[in-house]
């Protein structure tokens, strides 16, 4: 039954459901990065250097990080409900992007609502698809700084394409550029999807609706941009000769339809679109070697529409997905035109930015856009992560637990810290317990802080 007081001062609790934190060691994908990182790296040389390049030291880092995330003995933070007194402990995470499904989704989520409030204007938008044949793939999976150098080609053909669209000569189109290196099994198809300005802006903040776009006209254009790029990096005249002849050329550029100024859900859909991860976990199973017939572990992954799927042994599969993985720092989504960062800071600067309202929710100001764990869980999950389980009463974050000596003497209070898959809990990530993301605190436990009283106070408190 719903606390009264909960219930009148909020009626959306009444209908909210409760958030349940995932448990990262239970997923298929987990159980296959925990058993194969290691041997990823002791054969890569003899079994993927040829096709896939170098091994990137940092591919270790993030699978390690990843293996630790949601990991009680490496920090966490005490989440209290300050009506009843029930808790429970929420881990760190790791961040990594495109390797770490929940945490990729966090950033996905924040991206999508950011790019809606901070950089795209209430004006009409399209998406924009680039590709490029197979066989020029392997030079931008060799040389990932090729990527940049690619989103540069489709938008110096596309920028034009819309400045000479609308009669102005100051005429300025915006874009967003996205690059994505995934097909849908998980190839490696760098392509890029773009969110561009349906028309360009001219004048003082004025904006000029295109003509209706021919998507055909730009593939030669963009064909020869990509030559060019590729020949200052050692591409073959005789490849690019070769490829001049095909009757398809395997280059390809799709428009969508427009995207009404009014439309938040479907431009803010789209922005999550663009920088989506590269695979799905509820696409993947994965299947140990001692449950399989020929004793070889496997990774069946389905398509998107779910009518094939591919068998891959669980190593090539890993080996295969870790070549998504952008390096340190490294850039997949750039800004050019109007939206670039120098021409959106001119604009800030000269206190003109707020000429074209901003794609947002009637009487929300962008200004208080909250970048909270719990609203962009409330958001992808649809619950709400801070309401208490038991009187449904709003909870709190009380403490950043950080410390070791302070991680173990709790866990150790509370019975999690010998708790283990393989063996007790060491400095290597290999040997340490890999819990759920979330444990609630025992009801049985001495009551307020009492349990607490005994820990030293390295923490950050907040109550």
């Amino acid at each position: 039954m719903l606390g009264s007081a909960a219930a009148v001062s909020n009626p959306d609790r009444a209908v909210t459901g409760v958030y349940k934190p995932r448990n990262p060691a239970a997923s298929n994908y987990f159980q296959c990065v925990a058993a194969h990182w290691e041997d990823l790296e002791r054969d890569w040389e003899d079994l993927y250097q040829r096709q896939y390049g170098f091994f990137r030291p940092y591919i270790n880092e993030v699978m390690l990080r990843f293996l630790d995330c949601g990991d009680l003995h490496h920090g966490f933070a005490r989440v209290r409900c300050p009506d009843c007194g029930h808790e429970y402990l929420l881990a760190f995470s790791c961040k990594r992007r495109h390797f770490c499904p929940s945490c990729h989704q966090k950033r996905v989520v924040e991206f999508g609502e950011w790019l809606c409030a901070e950089v795209l204007k209430s004006v009409p938008h399209r998406q924009w698809v680039f590709s490029i044949p197979k066989r020029l793939r392997p030079w931008f999976s060799h040389d990932r700084k090729l990527l940049a150098g690619l989103s540069k080609c489709a938008w110096k053909i596309l920028g034009q394409y819309l400045q000479h669209s609308v009669p102005h000569d100051n005429a300025v189109a915006g874009g967003v550029v996205a690059v994505q290196t995934f097909g849908d099994f998980q190839n490696f198809n760098a392509h890029l999807h773009i969110i561009a300005t349906d028309g360009c802006f001219y004048g003082d903040g004025q904006f000029m609706t295109a003509n209706r776009p021919a998507p055909q006209d730009l593939e030669p254009l963009f064909r020869q941009e990509v030559f060019k790029l590729l020949k200052a990096h050692g591409l073959p005249d005789r490849v690019i000769e070769n490829m001049m002849g095909w009757h398809h050329s395997g280059f390809n550029v799709y428009c969508g339809p427009t995207i009404r100024p009014g439309d938040k859900t479907g431009i803010e859909n789209l922005a999550r679109y663009i920088i989506r991860a590269a695979f799905s976990q509820e696409r993947m199973r994965y299947i140990p070697a001692s449950d399989s017939s020929d004793g070889q572990a496997k990774v069946i992954y389905q398509s998107k529409d779910g009518r094939e799927h591919k068998v891959f042994p669980a190593l090539d599969w890993l080996a295969q997905l870790t070549t998504h993985i952008p390096n340190r720092r490294e850039q997949m989504v750039r800004y050019y035109g109007y939206y670039s960062n120098k021409s959106r800071g001119q604009r800030i600067k000269a206190d003109h930015d707020d000429n074209i309202a901003h794609i947002i929710d009637a009487g929300l100001s962008d200004k208080a856009f909250r970048k909270s764990w719990a609203r962009l869980i409330q958001k992808i999950y649809e619950v709400d992560p801070l309401l208490c389980p038991k009187c449904r009463g709003t909870m709190k974050i009380i403490s950043f637990i950080e410390e070791t000596p302070v991680i173990k003497q709790i866990l150790q209070h509370l019975g999690l810290w010998d708790i283990r898959n393989n063996g007790p809990p060491q400095t290597s990530r290999l040997n340490m317990v890999r819990e759920p993301v979330y444990q609630p605190v025992p009801d049985q436990a001495p009551a307020g802080d009492e349990v607490w009283s005994q820990v030293p106070n390295y923490g950050y408190w907040a109550d």
